[in-house]
């Protein structure tokens, strides 16, 4: 069994399209529509342009603005659903600790381009394994209803959406989306068609 969350469902949509072997494909908040087109374009190209600058720039500069706390602080903000001060304060806390560690400028601008520039939809139709999509109702990176439209494009895929929730499943409804996969992988494996 594979699971990716976010940019890594591209990573592995795109593996088990082009070959690797899994019996099962698990996509949490799968990146489901163009990043670079629609209501968000303009703030994803202006990310884009973000961590250009920050590869661009001389190292200690461009550094520093990669890992600006306030960057930092309004990306998780947008990010955040809950109400739940305490999970609110983790979450942030999660995100001041890892979003800035990064071993190289160029990797992290050429892994957000291509987190950017690619989405599931490119691989859905040559994924045979049955699949799981795990998508919040409130995901401000692919609509629910892009990943309605995701779900049909495979070929053995099933779509369990969960509700009050954005892109931060793991975090904010992690008990709902286990439970979700593991009811996916105790199920009997689906017949081909």
């Amino acid at each position: 069994m594979i699971l990716g969350h976010s940019f890594g469902s591209i990573v592995t949509a795109a593996a088990v399209a082009r070959g690797l072997e899994t019996p099962r494909l698990i996509l949490l908040n799968p990146i489901g529509a163009p990043a670079l087109e629609g209501p968000k374009g303009v703030l994803t190209r202006l990310a884009v342009l973000y961590y250009g600058a920050g590869a661009w720039l001389p190292e200690r500069l461009g550094t520093a603005l990669l890992r600006n706390r306030v960057i930092v602080r309004v990306a998780s903000l947008a990010m955040v659903k809950t109400s739940d001060a305490a999970l609110r304060r983790f979450i942030h806390d999660q995100h001041d600790t890892y979003f800035s560690r990064f071993a190289d400028r160029d990797v992290l601008r050429d892994a957000f381009v291509a987190s950017v520039s690619h989405d599931v939809r490119e691989f859905a139709v040559g994924i045979r394994v049955p699949t799981l999509l795990v998508a919040a109702q409130e995901d401000q990176i692919t609509p629910i209803e892009a990943e309605r439209e995701l779900a049909g494009m495979f070929e053995r895929a099933q779509l369990h959406e969960i509700a009050g929730v954005g892109h931060l499943i793991h975090y904010e409804t992690p008990a709902e989306a286990a439970g979700a996969v593991t009811r996916f992988l105790r199920a009997p494996a689906w017949r081909d068609r």
